[in-house]
């Protein structure tokens, strides 16, 4: 089985979020499964890390969109990877979407058509000429026009869109139809039309054989007014059909305090003092006091979804009370200020790094005593999975993943409302657990004993693949 896997960020080369942690580790567990490929823009953080990229197709200029090359490379493992070539494209500094200020490059309607575009003439095989895709796996609204595209050239391959997050859409002004060379009859209310908007993501929902999202319980969420984000109606619609499945991620078999080489400690369940010798390492590393008060670590995108506000208003019950807050992450201007401004307050108990290192991330995971998450809603997370296996719990709203992945009361504390009352009722039973040894021993036990191998993940999705390729 041939699998293309369209993406835009991978953790081997490129990082914005969750979804490059997925990208990087689903297509290897798939591997013993199907012959899966990626295609990924040639950014230059991605074609920098290769010495070689042999190409192997041209595409020809479209509508707005530039001719572009078509390289094939592999990572280290040995796993293939497509680049497309363009440098008036991709060839910039900032992240995968926008500038180094964080604003959007106003061409991303003609950036990801382009790549929408070139995935689906690589997979009717009319790029690579020793190679076709029996099956399409696009991922978010930057690849959802891929399903479209192979509609629009009449090429029948089954294809499945896994929505990460839908409140990212790819909303584009009506005149984008005619950039990225979508035809003029696909802009209506049951196809790229939104409030009168072209949306990237609808195009996917539309076209798409099947539909996935990153965890069961939010399969369900965006079947609702509340998190449908507008296209509930179609969700719905979808769900009915049988077309929509909730699969939960993993996490890589990297995430394992035993032999995690970042620590300043390697450490397993019931070696507290290891646990212990990270705890005073972020600390001093924040420039944190001396205390044996618990550590709360705060390690996300640092936007309004991820409840950030929610911390900063919970921050002084966690100080008066004995507790110390480090947060890592990036994202909105407004939102990093707020939390440079709190370090500034209370440089003794709140520790800031504004920015993402992975090294870091590991060793305020195996540092912190709980890890806050109070997302507004959450597809999946991948925080919360991270804190358990290195003995920190997470404090996490009820929403999508993290209901699934957190056992209340015994791997870690769910709270019921995105409220700063609601938030603190969990952060009040996590100090009442810090104070009880003997449960927080308990806790930390089960939580560092829970598996969230991509195994399984690998197999639900292979399954599907094949039920989708079945006449």
């Amino acid at each position: 089985m041939r699998v293309l896997f369209a993406t835009t960020e991978m953790d081997d080369f490129v990082r914005v979020g969750g979804l490059a942690a997925v990208s990087a580790a689903l297509p290897r567990a798939l591997r013993s499964l199907s012959d899966v490929r990626i295609i990924l823009p040639g950014y230059r953080d991605v074609v920098e890390q290769f010495l070689h990229i042999q190409i192997v197709g041209q595409c020809a200029a479209l509508a707005d969109m530039p001719a572009c090359s078509l390289g094939l490379t592999s990572t280290r493992d040995g796993l293939p990877v497509y680049v497309l070539l363009c440098p008036q494209l991709y060839d910039r500094p900032g992240n995968p979407y926008g500038d180094t200020s964080g604003r959007d490059w106003p061409d991303n309607d003609v950036r990801f058509g382009r790549l929408a575009s070139a995935a689906a003439q690589l997979a009717a095989g009319t790029l690579d000429k020793n190679w076709a895709a029996d099956l399409v796996h696009a991922n978010d609204w930057q690849a959802a026009l891929v399903p479209a595209y192979l509609a629009w050239n009449a090429v029948k391959i089954p294809t499945i869109l896994t929505i990460h997050n839908l409140a990212y859409q790819g909303l584009f002004p009506k005149e984008s139809l005619r950039r990225i060379g979508a035809p003029a009859d696909s802009f209506h209310i049951d196809g790229l039309e939104f409030y009168d908007k072209l949306s990237f993501l609808k195009g996917g929902l539309v076209y798409a054989s099947h539909l996935t999202t990153v965890s069961e319980t939010y399969a369900k969420e965006i079947t609702t007014s509340e998190l449908g984000c507008g296209l509930e109606g179609l969700l719905r619609r979808r769900s009915e059909a049988a077309q929509l499945t909730g699969i939960l991620n993993g996490i890589d078999e990297s995430w394992d305090p035993r032999v995690c080489a970042q620590l300043a400690q390697p450490f397993g369940a019931g070696d507290w003092d290891g646990k212990q010798a990270n705890s005073d390492y972020v600390r001093q590393q924040f420039g944190l006091a001396l205390s044996r008060g618990p550590i709360f670590g705060l390690v996300a995108r640092l936007v309004h979804q991820k409840g950030v506000d929610l911390v900063l208003a919970a921050a002084d019950e966690i100080i008066e009370a004995g507790g110390q807050i480090i947060v890592t992450g990036s994202g909105e201007p407004d939102i990093e200020q707020a939390l440079v401004d709190a370090h500034r307050r209370r440089p003794d108990a709140i520790g800031v790094a504004i920015g993402f290192n992975d090294g870091q991330a590991r060793r305020i995971f195996a540092g912190s005593d709980f890890t806050l998450m109070p997302s507004r809603f959450e597809p999946c997370g991948l925080s919360q999975m991270y804190a358990q296996r290195f003995g920190s719990l997470p404090i996490g709203h009820q929403t999508g993943g993290l209901a699934e992945t957190i056992t209340d009361g015994e791997t870690g504390f769910l709270f019921d409302r995105p409220s700063t009352e609601s938030f603190l009722g969990g952060i009040r039973r996590a100090f009442a657990a810090f104070m009880a040894k003997d449960r927080l021993d308990a806790m930390r036990r089960s939580a560092m004993s829970r598996s969230f191998s991509w195994d399984i993940s690998a197999a639900c999705y292979s399954a599907l693949y094949r039920k989708a390729l079945a006449p």
